[in-house]
């Protein structure tokens, strides 16, 4: 006759304790806070779902008054790595203390840039350059499977950003010389105009103190904008403000009927699809056209990562 095997119900317990101490112990999932509204789309790019990633400003926010909130203060205490553009571009970063690294992505890929325009993803190589420098800070915190899946996105968003600069470079070549002018409000677009030959008339910053538009101003922006070769001014917001409308009516250019997006990601796009609107509504606004298959398959294949 056989015996009927069984276990006390008793020991249950005990053998259940013994068969979880022998089970692998899952490390915490490390975390990254990313301050800045292009920088945050280029971090999560590169994490995928290996890292979390919590951004502080969101699309279409302004990263020039952002103060940083109790949540925010929450989330970067539990950060193992905290990365913002650098330049100044966010003011409130400088009151960013953690126990982790905090690093200005921009001046460590851009150490010998100098200018005052700290936007400086608006020229793809510099994004490339910052997105290295993402990568460099990230991959420690990665091993196995997950640390081989990181370096395979980030060859392929360096191939993306790359392949932008080149579509960029195909679409501004439409203009004639006299026609590569970016009238805007301020100063945005250095990177983005050094980079495809364009003039940047920045109209208040150069023009006004303070932003202020006296009459002399005003007569100093309709002089240097008439028979610029730009066809409309663009706004970073719309309905444009009281300055820009009187400048459009005293200079005779129009508003464009879209904004460039300056200050980090259009919501509801992505660091690539917005760069891609941004090249095609200056086309647009000086009135060439732009390849908009070409720039829908960039961003497809940035959103694929």
């Amino acid at each position: 006759m056989r015996r009927s095997s069984w276990i006390a119900l008793g020991s249950l317990p005990s053998l259940v304790a013994i068969s979880l101490a022998h089970l692998p112990v899952q490390a915490s999932q490390p975390s990254v806070v990313a301050v800045d509204g292009t920088l945050c789309d280029l971090t999560r790019t590169l994490a995928g779902t290996a890292i979390r990633v919590t951004c502080l400003i969101p699309p279409g926010g302004d990263p020039h008054g952002y103060r940083l909130k109790p949540s925010d203060r929450q989330a970067l205490s539990k950060a193992d790595l905290v990365v913002h553009v650098g330049f100044n571009l966010t003011p409130s970063a400088k009151q960013i203390s953690v126990p982790g690294p905090v690093v200005a992505v921009g001046e460590v890929a851009l150490p010998s840039y100098q200018g005052n325009d700290p936007h400086v993803w608006h020229n793809p190589a510099n994004s490339a350059a910052m997105t290295s420098v993402v990568a460099d800070r990230l991959s420690p915190l990665l091993s196995g499977d997950a640390s081989s899946s990181f370096a395979t996105r980030a060859a392929r968003a360096l191939s993306v950003l790359n392949d932008l600069g080149i579509w960029a470079s195909v679409q501004f070549e439409k203009l004639p010389a006299k026609e590569r002018v970016l009238v805007t409000d301020h100063q945005t677009y250095s990177h983005l105009a050094s980079r495809y030959g364009l003039k940047e008339i920045s109209m208040l910053d150069s023009y006004t103190t303070g932003g202020a538009l006296k009459p002399s101003s005003l007569n100093a922006i309709t002089r240097a904008v008439t028979g610029s070769g730009a066809k409309v001014i663009f706004s970073s917001y719309l309905p444009a403000n009281k300055s820009l409308k009187r400048i459009s009516k005293r200079s005779g250019l129009p508003i464009a009927s879209t904004p460039l997006y300056g200050e980090g990601i259009a919501p509801g796009e992505s660091a690539v699809s917005t760069a891609t609107k941004n090249v095609c509504a200056i086309l647009k606004g000086q009135g060439a056209t732009c390849d908009q298959a070409a720039a829908t398959a960039l961003a497809n294949r940035w959103a694929s990562i």
